[in-house]
């Protein structure tokens, strides 16, 4: 049993305390909480480098401290097919460089026994930004809390997990949120997706038409509209992650979400390649 290495300090955000922090605090500085009613029940983070997408995702969890400081962060993310297996981090902890984010064993244990998981670990595991990238976050603003680390694949065995997740939640009295990780529509060439060509026309499609038909799925807490939007019209890259976070939060009572903040790439940096990116808290 072990930790696993932080495989993308140093390359996706910094690979240093100190340089995290004064990345983490810059961003801070900048963010803007919601002003309406929420929970704090979760999010929906994106997890592109965090020159990019960096700040969206802060500002979700940000807004979640604002409601609760959870024990416990449920983490869905990972690359996975339609259909394929899911994946359950069963070691001890992470690494970040801000020190190791450690695992909740006896979570990770229970949803183990209630589905057919792959089991990783600090010696055998999948290589994935889309989860890692978030650890330094929650170490700098939940310092003490544990996680429970899973990659969920588009289907309906992701709804299925969030429930779950959300029952032992309610079951077990505890103090803990649910986020899902997705990027939004990945645009262009290099992409293989240019159906609006290429040009302005093409950053307006996405952001008016395409990535706001998925934020309006998470704002609407409709798990079955994620996978479905994200099946037809390319706008998510991790559905299935993103659905199991909006069944938790749904069964625990959430009944809208609230947009903290939407950007694309393009917007820090234009190109005829380029991704959409939203942060949403329940």
């Amino acid at each position: 049993m072990g930790i696993r290495s932080a495989d993308f300090s140093g390359a996706w955000y910094p690979g240093s305390k100190r340089e995290c922090v004064a990345i983490i605090e810059e961003f801070r500085s900048k963010v803007t909480l919601p002003q309406v009613e929420y929970k704090g029940l979760g999010g929906i983070v994106p997890h592109a480098g965090w020159f990019f997408s960096g700040k969206t995702a802060l500002s979700v969890f940000m807004s979640i401290k604002e409601k609760k400081v959870p024990d416990t962060v449920f983490l869905f993310g990972m690359h996975l097919p339609p259909g394929g297996p899911d994946f359950l981090f069963v070691d001890d902890g992470v690494e970040t460089p801000l020190g190791a984010v450690m695992v909740n064993r006896e979570a990770t244990r229970a949803l183990f026994s209630s589905f057919d998981f792959i089991k990783e670990d600090a010696a055998s595991y999948t290589r994935d930004n889309t989860i890692e990238i978030q650890l330094p976050f929650l170490k700098y603003l939940f310092p003490d809390a544990t996680v429970v680390l899973a990659g969920i694949s588009p289907g309906k065995r992701s709804e299925e997990i969030g429930k779950a997740v959300a029952k032992s939640i309610e079951d077990e009295k505890m103090n803990a949120c649910v986020v899902g990780s997705t990027d939004l529509t990945h645009y262009g060439p290099n992409y293989g997706f240019t159906p609006e060509g290429i040009g302005l026309e093409s950053v307006k499609w996405v952001k008016e038409k395409n990535d706001r038909a998925m934020v309006e799925a998470f704002v609407g807490v409709a798990p079955d509209e994620v996978m479905e939007k994200a099946a037809k019209m390319r706008n998510a890259c991790c559905p299935g992650s993103a659905a199991a976070a909006v069944a938790a939060v749904r069964a625990l009572g959430a009944e809208l979400g609230v947009l903290v903040e939407y950007t694309t790439s393009y917007d820090i940096q234009p190109d005829s390649n380029f991704v959409g990116y939203a942060g949403v808290v329940y």
